[in-house]
């Protein structure tokens, strides 16, 4: 065992981490880590498709300021299954929300000013029916952005996506 050594290489490639882990005998000298260098660098990184509406798709997108220091809440459990007003079922697993007056369809960047962690939905509904509240997401697109798991509002910025 005293024998061995491990040579541990991490590559991040489109926001997943994949490691390789390589052991080389080495009772002499040998050319063997200089192999192992070159297999890496010619090795193909892995190219993984990204939904359109996640976390991670805002480059070259272009972006019109809505609202600073607006309020975001997000959906109760109850709603899952209820019929938006767009006429489509709601899903507190997607990336969507409601706005009061936002056209439907609409694809919108929040940003949590707390943290910079932002989210990118489409309007699918009508709300929220709280007046000091600017924009109601699903509970996966809430928590992806809040600083605190238990919060149930946040001050965010919205910005429109101009296609």
């Amino acid at each position: 065992m005293k024998n061995k050594k491990n040579i541990v290489i991490t590559t991040l490639t489109a926001a997943f981490i994949s490691c390789f882990t390589y052991v080389v005998s080495q009772t002499k000298p040998t050319t063997e880590p200089k192999v192992i260098q070159d297999t890496v660098k010619n090795a193909k990184p892995t190219i993984i498709a990204l939904p359109t509406d996640s976390v991670f798709t805002d480059k070259g997108l272009k972006l019109k300021t809505y609202k600073k220091n607006a309020h975001a809440s997000y959906y109760a459990d109850r709603f899952n299954g209820k019929k938006t007003a767009d006429g489509s079922r709601f899903n507190n697993n997607k990336y969507t929300a409601a706005h009061k007056k936002l056209p439907f369809g609409t694809r919108v960047k929040v940003t949590n000013e707390a943290n910079g962690k932002f989210v990118i939905v489409k309007i699918t509904d009508r709300g929220p029916f709280v007046k000091t509240r600017e924009i109601d997401l699903s509970k996966r697109a809430f928590m992806e952005i809040t600083k605190h798991k238990g919060a149930g509002a946040m001050k965010v910025t919205i910005e429109t996506i101009i296609e």
